[in-house]
């Protein structure tokens, strides 16, 4: 055969096999990609479920464990407990915190759940640890929470006379008391006792969340109280304590006096790096109320209050008073954020409370679209009745304030004395506040004396002397004693 016909042959055996090769090349492509489908499959699926479990490992973690604070250590469901939320537990409370007694200390665990129970006692060198989504719950009928006597620098059960309803968490005379945990909770569940009280159905004054009486080395910290019923923390004549990384909650309106923390005759006191909002006065440092604080006669003291965030729709973030008959000095308040509230920060007295405000130093405040930003009043006429001393006149003295920032501010400052009364010896130093209602006299001040240092906006009363950077005299302060007062702003 000739070269050309050999050539021309193999192009054709070239064209009859191309078919053949493309459907073989076909198939096989399509088995390799019918393969990798599989396995890209496969691969996915495996990828969800691992992604799945670390959704579940991100957001629903294993619960951690609980740590060991005592050398002795009981769970809650030991003595019978059920977690949820139906089950009255208060004698499964009360059995452990008894065998704790009897052991000379420990520390009770009360994991996660809903523990519903009545009111109950702690015992000294206590621990009581809340885990992770542990909430107990505090019964919300009255029948179930105890009576005890007015307490002996009020006379009187604050709302009502006679006596009055206990706190769910109690304790007095008690050493070496920590309640802690991982930020589980205590719920008062306050709905009820609110409702009732504003439609005048109970008998007696309502009880505190958490109430430690006569008792020293007290560590609150890592919890969140909710809802109580009347104030929410209230140490009563306590000494040497400790509330830190704590969240107090309540609704900002419609929730009766839930203060947040109400250091009361106390001394040796710290309250830190805490998250409030609640339905009054965010702290309210008090000492006794009219003759009967004057006559138990313990002040509170030594307290510092520091990096807060707090918010007050209703009163104030910080409040002295208005229960301070019994004295309160060397108040430290510094590195504080009050938010959307009506106050600031506030002194309240008046005449019949006698006592004494002294001492307090207010450093590096921030009020965010705060209506009022710093009160001073001295008529808070409220008594427990008529047998207090009109001519018991407190003393308001030494009050500084140290660099105060915001804005949204209504009226940065309302200092109004009288002339029973006077506020002696305020100072600032360094204030820049961004107002939003421009009135004539912004600073708003009566029967005061003290003094303005460096940068002051807006501009201060005349009441005060006015100083340069260097505290250098630039004018003296002249008398601006107006009887017309505004409190409605």
């Amino acid at each position: 055969m000739p070269d050309s016909l050999r050539v021309h042959a193999r192009r054709l055996d070239y064209k009859r096999l191309f078919p053949s090769l493309l459907s073989s090349h076909q198939t096989f492509l399509t088995l390799i990609w019918t393969a990798g489908f599989i396995l890209v499959a496969l691969w996915q699926k495996t990828a969800v479920d691992r992604l799945l479990t670390y959704h579940d490992q991100r957001f629903f973690p294993p619960p951690r464990p609980i740590a060991k604070l005592r050398r002795l250590a009981f769970n809650l469901t030991d003595f019978g407990a059920v977690g949820d939320g139906v089950y009255l537990n208060t004698e499964a409370f009360e059995r452990a915190i008894s065998e704790i007694r009897k052991r000379g200390g420990g520390q009770l665990n009360v994991g996660p759940g809903l523990w519903l129970t009545a009111p109950f006692n702690l015992t000294s060198h206590m621990t009581l640890f809340l885990a992770e989504n542990a909430v107990i719950l505090g019964i919300d009928d009255e029948n179930y929470w105890p009576l005890m006597p007015p307490l002996p620098s009020y006379g009187y059960g604050r709302e009502r006379p006679g006596p009055r309803y206990g706190s769910l968490i109690h304790g007095q005379n008690l050493k070496d008391v920590v309640i802690t945990g991982h930020n589980g909770t205590i719920n008062g569940q306050g709905k009820a006792w609110w409702e009732k009280y504003r439609k005048n159905r109970l008998n007696h004054t309502r009880g505190p969340l958490v109430q430690i009486m006569w008792s020293r080395d007290i560590v609150i910290s890592h919890i969140t109280l909710r809802d109580s019923p009347f104030w929410t923390l209230h140490p009563y004549d306590c000494q040497n304590v400790t509330i830190r990384n704590v969240t107090i909650l309540a609704p900002s309106s419609e929730a009766p006096n839930t203060d947040g923390i109400d250091p009361d005759s106390c001394e040796n006191m710290i309250i830190e790096d805490s998250y409030i909002s609640v339905g009054d006065d965010g702290i309210a440092v008090k000492s006794g109320w009219d003759q009967y604080g004057i006559a138990y006669g313990r002040p509170s003291t030594n307290i510092v209050i520091r990096n807060l965030i707090v918010r007050s729709m209703i009163s104030a973030g910080v409040s002295i008073g208005s229960e301070m008959s019994g004295g309160v000095s060397n108040i430290t308040v510094e590195n504080l954020l009050v938010w959307n509230s009506k106050r600031g920060i506030r002194i309240k007295t008046s005449a019949g409370r006698g006592g004494y405000v002294r001492n307090i130093s207010y450093q590096n405040l921030t009020f965010e679209n705060v209506r009022v930003g710093i009160v001073i009043k001295t008529d808070y006429n409220e008594h427990p009745d008529e047998g207090f001393d009109p001519n018991a006149l407190p003393v308001i003295e030494d009050i500084s304030f140290t660099s105060i920032h915001g804005q949204g501010i209504r009226i940065p400052v309302r200092i109004y004395g009288s002339r029973e009364i006077p506020v002696r010896n305020v100072t600032f130093r360094g204030m820049l506040v961004g107002i939003t209602y421009k009135k004539k006299h912004i600073f708003q001040c009566s029967y005061v004396h003290g003094r303005a240092i460096g940068k002051i906006f807006p501009v201060p009363c005349e009441n005060l002397d006015v100083y340069d950077e260097m505290e250098r005299l630039v004018r003296l302060g002249t008398a601006q004693n107006s009887t017309d007062r505004d409190y409605d702003a």
